[in-house]
C-alpha cells in the first residue's frame, strides 16, 4: 500500500466508511445470487435492516458480524487478530536464561564432603 493511499484511508469520515461497507456487502450478496430477504432471514435481522446496512446506513456491529458470517467473508476480521510478537533482543535474553548444564543431585556423584580440622 502506499503513503498516498494509507493517509487516504486515514481521511476518509466515518459514514464514507460505512457506506464502503454497505457496498461491500451488496456486492458479495449479488455474487452469491441472494435476495435481500434470503439473506435477512439467515442472519435473523429484519430485510430493512439489511437494505439500511447495503445503503450506508449506521447499524449496530452485530448485524454486520451476523450478514458477513452468512456471506462467508469473517475473514475481513482477521486483521484485528492481535498476537504480540517478541523482540529479538527479548528473545535473546529468554535463551541466555535457559539452563545450559544440569547440577548433581545430592547424594549423586558428589565429592565425599571435606573434614573438618581438628584445629
Amino acid at each position: 500500500m502506499t503513503e498516498e493511499n494509507s493517509i487516504y484511508k486515514i481521511k476518509r469520515s466515518d459514514d464514507a466508511i460505512i457506506k464502503l461497507i454497505g457496498n461491500f456487502i451488496k456486492q458479495h450478496r449479488l455474487q452469491q445470487n441472494i435476495t435481500q430477504q434470503q439473506l435477512a432471514t439467515k442472519a435473523g435481522i429484519n430485510r430493512t435492516t439489511l437494505s439500511d446496512l447495503e445503503l450506508g446506513r449506521r447499524c449496530q456491529l452485530l448485524t454486520l458480524i451476523q450478514v458477513l458470517r452468512i456471506l462467508n467473508k469473517l475473514y475481513i476480521f482477521d486483521s484485528f487478530d492481535y498476537r504480540p510478537q517478541i523482540s529479538p533482543i527479548q528473545l535473546a535474553e529468554m535463551e541466555m536464561k535457559l539452563r545450559k548444564r544440569a547440577k548433581n543431585k545430592k547424594g549423586n556423584n558428589e565429592a565425599p564432603p571435606k573434614k573438618k580440622s581438628d584445629w
